[in-house]
């Protein structure tokens, strides 16, 4: 008969998780905090939620585009993207066209008013990277960089279609 002890089991795999420790909850709450420190400045400055300047920002490089490729560029679902869509035409940040090779989809840009307005936060945005990044040497940033490349391949392997419905 086995005895019972509080003695904790050697197994790793039957350890209590350490949320504290665990990589993919580390990743999400660095990330949160970044982007909701940055969100402060913008959106008090522009009127802009964190979904919305991801749009402005993927429109920004990479347009025209449609919200098909703005939720694989952004890993954000469907329904966040349309309604930051939505919310950036309305404001007259974004125009959206019909898509004359396919009529299913719409094509998207920024507007002049968007494209100025762009052009306002990216430097807010470089400035906000540099104030975050500063507490790390030159060459560790390098190693972020690799290390951050080598890791979201990776989980693009284990999770195909780029993460859609992540936010």
């Amino acid at each position: 008969m086995a005895q019972i002890t509080d003695e904790p089991v050697a197994d790793e795999e039957n350890d209590a998780l350490e949320l504290g420790r665990f990589l993919p909850y580390r990743l999400s709450v660095v990330s949160n905090l970044v982007s909701k420190a940055f969100a402060r400045r913008y959106e008090a400055a522009f009127g802009l939620s964190i979904p919305e300047w991801r749009v402005m920002a993927v429109l920004g490089r990479y347009a025209p585009a449609s919200s098909a490729d703005i939720c694989a560029r952004t890993a954000m679902d469907k329904a966040k993207v349309s309604r930051a869509v939505a919310r950036l035409v309305a404001g007259g940040l974004v125009s959206r066209k019909d898509n004359p090779l396919d009529q299913r989809q719409n094509v998207l840009a920024l507007s002049r008013k968007g494209r100025g307005v762009y052009q306002q936060i990216v430097p807010l945005a470089r400035a906000m990277e540099r104030e975050v990044l500063e507490t790390l040497s030159a060459d560790e940033v390098r190693q972020l960089d690799t290390l951050l490349t080598k890791l979201h391949a990776r989980a693009e392997a284990m999770a195909p279609g780029g993460g859609e419905g992540v936010d």
